[in-house]
C-alpha cells in the first residue's frame, strides 16, 4: 500500500478532500480508519456516499487497516487515509504501519476540548496521542488546504497548551 496522504479530519470526505487533496495527491482509494464509523452501517453509508465516483472508498476498523496494509493484495494501491482522531493513528503506527507524516486538518470543538486553532480542538487523550506520535518520529503538519503554508502542529500545540 502506497500512502499518499494520512489526514485527521473528523468530517472525513467533504469539499476540501474532494476538490483539493484528491487532485494534489491522486489516489485510487480513500480509506476512513475509524472503528466507530466502520461499525455503524448508517454512518458508514452516509460518509462513503459522498466519495468521488472515480475513487473507491471504504471505512474500516484500525485492525482491518493494519491487515490491509500488510496484505500483498493492496501492495500497489495508492491510498489516502482519513482519521477522526490521533489515538487511532497511534494504534496504526504501533501496529507497524510506517506513517512518517500526518496532516492535521480538522477536529471539531466539543465541551471537553481546548480550541488550538480555528479548525482544531483537542481533548487530553488527543494531546497525549499527538505527543506519542511526535515521540515515534511522526511529523505533524497543520494545513487545511494544499495551497496553505505547512505549519509544525507540534509547535502550535505546545505553544497553545502553555497559555
Amino acid at each position: 500500500m502506497k500512502i499518499e496522504l494520512a489526514r485527521i479530519d473528523d468530517r472525513f470526505i467533504h469539499g476540501q478532500v474532494l476538490t483539493k487533496w484528491v487532485k494534489l495527491r491522486p489516489v485510487e482509494r480513500i480509506i476512513i480508519v475509524c472503528d466507530e464509523v466502520a461499525n455503524d452501517e448508517m454512518r458508514k453509508t452516509l460518509v462513503l456516499s459522498v466519495a468521488p465516483a472515480n475513487v473507491k472508498a471504504s471505512a474500516v476498523t484500525v485492525e482491518k487497516m493494519v491487515r490491509a496494509f500488510h496484505s500483498p493484495r493492496y501492495e500497489q494501491t495508492n491510498v489516502m487515509l482519513l482519521f477522526e482522531k490521533p489515538e487511532d493513528i497511534v494504534r496504526v503506527v504501533e501496529a507497524g504501519v510506517p506513517l512518517k507524516e500526518i496532516n492535521v486538518g480538522g477536529m471539531r470543538f466539543e465541551k471537553d476540548r481546548k480550541q488550538i486553532t480555528k479548525a482544531v480542538s483537542v481533548s487530553q487523550s488527543s494531546v497525549e496521542a499527538f505527543e506519542k506520535l511526535k515521540a515515534l518520529g511522526v511529523k505533524l503538519e497543520l494545513r487545511q488546504l494544499p495551497g496553505d503554508n505547512s505549519v509544525d502542529f507540534s509547535k502550535v500545540l505546545d505553544d497553545e497548551l502553555k497559555k
